[in-house]
């Protein structure tokens, strides 16, 4: 079993920090990983792409070809839109209805409307199931930071199942390997994330959502 994640965003909004959080949640799990990531202008607001595998074996390629992400993870609504060949036929995306104007747009006449690109992407995976669009507005309200939408993304992710590992993991290495005076934000982040699918933009309800509690020694209930 490979399991192929691709996160993306802008410089800036802690996809590599996800990918660290994902890659060794992964190795604690007892699985392979293999990782890379094409960062680009990412300082001065870039994109930037990760790509994890994850497995029990036999991955040799760091990278995820077209058509073979399980998973698609956005900070960006354009960039989503920019990754999304990548996404396998039975592939989930979680996207922030979060638009960050690219500098063409800057530089041009014509609006940048991250509307625009949640449309698309609607009209594009239609399968139920597959788009979950997160409102980064009521996100950052409940975490208090916008600092740590990237904790509490990777949180919807796990409430949907899409890891082979769970967030007692995840709070491990927040733990582990943030300063001391991150971790509180950030397992409060995570635990937002984790029972974000009841507010996802377009959802029917929580029929079928995941609620966990994080407790601050990392367990969940």
């Amino acid at each position: 079993m490979i399991l192929n994640c691709l996160i993306t965003g802008v410089g800036g909004q802690g996809t590599v920090l996800m990918s660290r959080l994902i890659g060794g949640a992964a190795i604690k799990a007892g699985l392979e990983v293999r990782g890379a990531e094409t960062i680009g202008m990412a300082q001065r607001g870039g994109s930037v792409v990760s790509h994890l595998r994850l497995g029990d074996g036999g991955i040799y390629s760091p990278l995820i070809a077209p058509a073979e992400a399980d998973i698609i993870i956005a900070f960006e609504s354009a960039e989503a839109v920019r990754v999304l060949p990548f996404l396998a036929p039975s592939g989930s995306m979680i996207v922030l209805n979060r638009g960050i104007p690219p500098v063409t747009s800057a530089l041009s006449d014509k609006k940048y409307d991250p509307a625009e690109m949640i449309a698309y992407l609607k009209n594009t995976v239609v399968v139920p199931g597959r788009l979950t669009v997160l409102d980064s507005g009521e996100l950052i309200r409940r975490c208090g930071n916008s600092r740590v939408l990237n904790v509490a993304l990777l949180g919807a992710a796990l409430a949907k199942g899409l890891f082979p590992f769970n967030a007692d993991h995840i709070a491990a290495l927040i733990k582990e390997r943030l300063a001391p005076q991150f971790v509180e934000m950030n397992l409060k982040a995570l635990e937002t994330g984790l029972g974000s699918l009841y507010h996802a933009l377009g959802a029917p309800g929580p029929v079928g959502a995941v609620m966990v509690k994080v407790s601050p020694t990392g367990s969940s209930t």
